[in-house]
């Protein structure tokens, strides 16, 4: 995430030379690709991580540190 980002609220993504923007409220890529494996991954944790990512964005956008949210084990 980046401060003072466009909306609507999504994170980039970056997978080796891949780059894309998810929405984190549908969970679909706004902008660019990623391999299905990886996309696969990003969406298992992004659902479980669903709250944790909205609450970051609202961080970032109030100048604040976002706060780490787990990786997928």
């Amino acid at each position: 995430m980046f401060y003072n980002d466009h909306v609507p609220p999504h994170f980039h993504i970056k997978y080796g030379e891949h780059r894309a923007q998810m929405s984190i409220e549908t969970l679909e890529i706004m902008e660019g690709n990623i391999p299905r494996r990886a996309l696969s991954l990003v969406l298992e944790w992004a659902v479980l991580h669903r709250t944790e990512l909205l609450d970051n964005w609202q961080r970032a956008r109030d100048g604040l540190e976002p706060s780490r949210i787990e990786p997928l084990e």
